[in-house]
């Protein structure tokens, strides 16, 4: 897909909550329905925090957004993305809005997003033909990162000296190697089988801020509650 394709637009990092989530959440359970609120609490519920999903260099507009779509199907909360020399673009038809309810972040180069994974306490693992483990392997560690680099080049060099080791995707054809969107759905649906659920915490920031994107200018609503309390 072309970067200048209708239809496609520029990733930027997730916006701040308007306040602390308890208070986001006191506001706009107030305008919305039961039945919505039960749908993101159970949504945010099953969403972890021990699987981050990394996108370095990705070109192809369709590439990010089925990755984005696939973090958001398999319940993956935390995306760092490391644009290209062009950005990280996504196409709306494809991801359906997923990154709307992702926790993004965009760093300016490989080496700080590394840093930001390390201070997070993730392990970060490459996928390689001769990885070290199977994917279903990713699942036994307590907190995972998977880097998934450019079409053509891979994982940069400047992530690669962070990696804690490789993983491989068993193939059987005669085909060597995968789409990198296809690669990522079977490593994420891989590395989050039966994870423990997320802290009370961790789970309220999120219904928050599933509570901001689903409720029309919801931040601002928030700011006018908390303004009228003054």
């Amino acid at each position: 897909m072309r970067r200048d394709s209708a239809g496609t637009y520029e990733v930027e990092s997730s916006l701040e909550l308007p306040a602390e989530p308890a208070k986001v959440i006191e506001v706009l359970t107030e305008v919305v329905t039961e039945e919505r609120l039960a749908r993101i609490s159970e949504i945010a519920r099953a969403r972890t925090d021990r699987v981050a999903l990394v996108l370095e260099s990705i070109d192809d507009p369709h590439n990010a957004s089925a990755a984005l779509r696939s973090a958001e199907a398999f319940g993956v909360s935390n995306v760092h993305v490391v644009p290209g020399r062009h950005g990280f673009q996504a196409a709306r038809a494809i991801t359906k809005n997923a990154h709307r309810w992702l926790d993004i972040e965009r760093h300016e180069d490989a080496q700080a997003c590394a840093k930001r994974l390390h201070e997070e306490g993730y392990s970060v693992y490459i996928a390689s033909m001769e990885g070290d483990i199977p994917p279903e392997k990713l699942a036994e560690e307590e907190r995972v990162a998977v880097v998934f680099g450019n079409e053509h080049r891979g994982p940069s060099p400047e992530i690669r000296q962070f990696a804690k080791g490789t993983y491989a995707i068993p193939m059987r054809g005669f085909v060597e190697s995968l789409n990198v969107s296809v690669a990522v759905a079977i490593t994420l649906y891989a590395a989050t089988l039966d994870r423990p659920i997320d802290t009370q915490d961790l789970i309220d920031a999120r219904i928050a801020r599933m509570l901001v994107q689903t409720v029309r200018n919801g931040d601002q609503i928030v700011r006018d509650a908390i303004d009228a309390e003054s």
